[in-house]
């Protein structure tokens, strides 16, 4: 059996798996051969290692209310949504003392706390499209300023609330289809497809590292590794007492973890899970490795992957798998 490599997307809107599984492997391979494992690198992309790339943004289908523009359509999805908004304000906030843009420019500083007010929730206003409404307002007066337009893949307001509304969606567990299952649980079935089998690597991105957190506490099959990306797992006030199981630990199957966060990645909030996430049975718990990448918007997956620090452990623990399989790349 091949080492068996898993990735596992993070918000956003529709996508090509194909095409993503080639650009996610090839930023991989780019970060193994800086890491020293060339060999590893070009097995990779030689086609040595089951490689799948976990596909879910089909799920979140847009919702049919009346007036929603960013596919949400619950209350307390949209509730969740502004708890999301202002943690990923506020880490922006942080990040500013970082970027040169912002050291002599205080006005930045002033329209991101401005923001957060207009994402508050306001007692006299309540029920599902006031609340997309003052999230809608608060990424638009982000969106505005210069060094914020086009964040990632957030090229409008729509965009950034759409894609926090997904994070919003799965935590609130609702959204049931015809078998009554939830949004969540069909997302995180997914996943368990391609975990049918002892796992060499599992890599989780963004929202991708809740769902992966949470289908491994699911199910039997060990994973060698678990790498987590961006994750917003250590968001203690939106994220963390919305997990299950609870109190949260590493699960039982997983024999590793490490998990990566650039400093300013607003997504990871509180990004060192150790202080957060118990042990396992074995005692194995998450360790936190900080990575740095150039440029402001630092959230996406391929720019983790390229990282030789990112990309060194993944080389490491195929490569062992090949030897204990013996795979050519070994």
């Amino acid at each position: 059996m091949r080492p068996r490599l898993v990735f596992v997307h993070g918000v956003g809107g529709p996508r090509d798996a194909v095409g993503e599984l080639a650009d996610w492997t090839r930023a991989l391979a780019a970060g193994m051969h800086n890491a020293g494992h060339s060999a590893v690198a070009d097995g990779l992309l030689g086609g040595e290692f089951d490689c799948r790339f976990v596909h879910y943004a089909d799920l979140f289908r847009p919702v049919q209310a009346q007036g929603s523009a960013v596919e949400v359509d619950d209350e307390q999805a949209a509730g969740i949504l502004l708890e999301l908004l202002d943690e990923v304000l506020a880490g922006l906030s942080e990040s500013l003392p970082n970027t040169p843009h912002a050291q002599h420019d205080a006005q930045v500083a002033r329209v991101l706390a401005h923001a957060r007010a207009e994402a508050a929730p306001q007692p006299q206003e309540q029920g599902t499209m006031a609340a997309v409404r003052r999230a809608l307002n608060a990424a638009t007066t982000v969106l505005s300023v210069r060094m914020f337009r086009g964040l990632g893949q957030w090229t409008a307001p729509k965009l950034m609330v759409r894609d926090l509304g997904q994070v919003a969606r799965y935590l609130a567990r609702r959204e049931t289809d015809g078998s009554g299952l939830t949004l969540d649980a069909r997302i995180r079935i997914r996943v368990a497809r391609e975990l049918d089998s002892p796992t060499t690597v599992l890599v989780a991105h963004s929202l991708g590292s809740i769902v992966a957190w949470e289908t491994l506490h699911e199910g039997p099959v060990p994973v060698r590794l678990l790498v987590t990306l961006g994750s917003p797992l250590g968001m203690r006030t939106v994220v963390r007492p919305r997990l299950v199981p609870q109190p949260p630990c590493t699960p039982d199957r997983v024999g590793a973890w490490l998990n990566f966060f650039d400093h300013d990645d607003p997504v990871a909030v509180r990004p060192r899970l150790e202080d957060d996430f118990g042990p396992n049975g074995t005692q194995v718990r998450p360790v936190s490795r900080r990575v740095d990448s150039v440029g402001f918007w630092v959230h996406p997956a391929r720019l983790y992957l390229a990282q030789p620090g990112v990309a060194g452990p993944i080389a490491e623990a195929l490569r062992t798998a090949a030897a204990t399989t013996g795979e050519p790349s070994a």
